[in-house]
């Protein structure tokens, strides 16, 4: 789970981070990429590799529907058209019951499969796909970061005037943003979903948007680093608290009374994060 929190919020520092976009639509596009997966998987029966470009450009191209034209706008109508998305998306997956199953959820997925015979199931093998996958990502973002690309989205999030004065064209950068980033968030739907068996819609709601967008904000943006210890706090968290001792519902309830907090703090004492080196506007 953190190797796939760690594409998430990776992903998502793409468009929040380097952008300067603020997003409440990737749990959608983590849902999509999920339930791809299972068209992939279940109806096409595909092995790992097409299913891996299958999610990626799917989820690409449907991210377009809101990218091309919210990315137009600024500011709080970009984070209400985003959100806009996200709960369109829910409801399509929770009221679709003929192809989504909608809140019955979809059991019964099937493990991934590695040039033909090679059947990746268990733990062990998940994690080191997983780890492979993160991995994969972090360098691929790393590059993208210090890139040519990568330096316009910078200049785009510091003055989007004078990136334009200088012959930038400021939308198609926030496009391309939109949809490399939501591409990468499809190949966490694609492992969430073939390594728990089971989805359904509420593990994509407006919840689960926020709470990857407040392990960005915890971690930090405007590098690597930020992201992955975003991801790595917003995932163990929950675990230490079982050693706690604490009943499961009070446990859940500390545990978004401490992500609130830690924002609320990060805000006020260190607004680039924990480990980040851009603070959010």
């Amino acid at each position: 789970m953190i190797n796939i929190y760690i594409i998430l919020t990776t992903s998502t520092n793409l468009l929040v981070g380097m952008t300067n976009l603020l997003s409440l639509g990737q749990a959608a596009l983590y849902g999509i990429g999920a339930y791809l997966a299972v068209l992939a998987l279940m109806a096409l029966h595909l092995s790992l590799l097409p299913t891996l470009i299958f999610v990626i450009l799917g989820t690409s191209l449907l991210s377009l529907l809101v990218a091309y034209p919210s990315l137009r706008l600024r500011g709080d109508y970009f984070v209400l058209a985003t959100l806009g998305f996200q709960l369109i998306v829910f409801t399509i997956l929770y009221n679709w019951v003929s192809v989504t199953k909608g809140p019955y959820g979809i059991p019964g997925i099937p493990s991934l499969v590695l040039f033909g015979d090679i059947i990746i199931s268990g733990i062990i093998p998940y994690l080191i796909l997983s780890s492979i996958f993160a991995i994969g990502v972090i360098i691929i973002f790393y590059k993208l970061i210090h890139s040519p690309f990568g330096r316009a989205l910078k200049a785009v999030r510091d003055d989007e005037l004078s990136a334009q004065a200088i012959g930038r064209n400021v939308t198609a950068l926030k496009i391309w943003a939109f949809v490399v980033s939501s591409g990468f968030i499809g190949i966490s739907g694609l492992l969430y979903a073939s390594y728990v068996s089971y989805i359904d819609p509420t593990s994509f709601n407006l919840d689960e948007a926020i709470f990857i967008l407040s392990a960005v904000i915890i971690g930090g943006t405007g590098n690597i680093k930020g992201p992955i210890v975003g991801a790595v706090f917003v995932v163990v968290l929950p675990e230490l608290l079982r050693f706690v001792g604490l009943p499961d519902s009070v446990a859940a309830n500390l545990r978004q009374i401490i992500y609130g907090l830690m924002i609320i703090i990060l805000m006020r004492l260190r607004p680039q994060g924990l480990a980040g080196e851009y603070a959010l506007k």
